[in-house]
């Protein structure tokens, strides 16, 4: 007795695998113009994106339709202006603290110190977040709102080094480089070749020049513009500072720099940004 073959029948694709395709293939068609420095045709978008000409024309409109792509010189398309709305309120949204709270929590574990998170404001530097632990023994903590003068700090030296040399000269005038410690630099000579060592290393360092008995090294985080924002540092007693931990502060700095849309180069520090 002969057995009957059974022929199964195709299974349709669900209306959600669909969607989800068609997500995909739009995403694609985005990237494609993304990194093209001109509009492009169609079929050239369709060849870029291993799409069919039909397939990406249909999508391609309706992402003009909301305004995500624009139709330009006779049936070129760009990237359209929604993106650039969208990306104005997510950059407006990104809040430096918040972003970079999680990395400090992991550069304290990693380093069993303080790790500060300062910005600047006039010719002080303003402490607004930190990461410690009384678990790990004698701390150096700053209180967040605190402030301290620029020259005197490793993360304002960041602030220095990425300004203008007439700004730096104006800075020390208008401060008169008030010392606290044997070892802050309070003339502008000084002042000026630390600020080259920041450029040319891309970190800084408070070398007991705040505070007797407290070290401090630092790394720049910017934005998407390039623009510097913030510095994170690492505070520790002086016999406690380590020449390793400048890697994993440097880093740690530039996955915040990226999470607020810029890749952090240190060549780029090091050549006076």
């Amino acid at each position: 007795m002969t057995a009957k073959s059974s022929i199964v029948p195709p299974v349709k694709p669900s209306s959600s695998d669909i969607t989800i395709q068609v997500l995909e293939r739009a995403m694609k068609l985005l990237d494609v113009l993304a990194e093209q420095d001109e509009p492009v045709s169609l079929k050239e978008i369709a060849a870029l994106s291993n799409l069919h000409s039909s397939t990406a024309h249909r999508i391609l409109n309706d992402l003009a339709a909301g305004r995500y792509v624009d139709r330009v010189n006779n049936g070129m398309y760009q990237l359209g202006m929604r993106l650039l709305e969208l990306g104005s309120l997510v950059k407006d949204r990104l809040n430096v603290r918040e972003i970079a709270h999680e990395h400090m929590q992991t550069l304290h574990r990693l380093t069993g110190q303080t790790i500060n998170l300062s910005i600047q404001q006039g010719d002080d530097i303003v402490y607004i977040d930190r990461a410690w632990s009384e678990r790990s023994g004698m701390q150096v903590v700053r209180a967040i709102g605190g402030r301290a003068p620029l020259h005197l700090t490793s993360v304002g030296k960041l602030f220095l080094a990425a300004a203008e040399p007439r700004t730096v000269r104006a800075y020390a005038l208008r401060t008169g480089l008030g010392g606290t410690t044997g070892n802050s630099l309070t003339d502008l000579d000084r002042l000026e070749k630390e600020l080259a060592f920041v450029r040319r290393h891309g970190y800084a360092r408070d070398n007991e020049e705040l505070e007797l008995g407290v070290r401090c090294i630092s790394a720049g985080i910017f934005d998407d513009s390039g623009k510097l924002v913030a510095g994170l540092s690492i505070s520790s007693p002086s016999e406690r500072m380590r020449d390793e931990w400048v890697e994993l502060l440097t880093d740690t700095a530039a996955r915040i720099s990226a999470d607020l849309g810029y890749e952090c180069r240190r060549e780029e520090y090091k050549a006076g940004r």
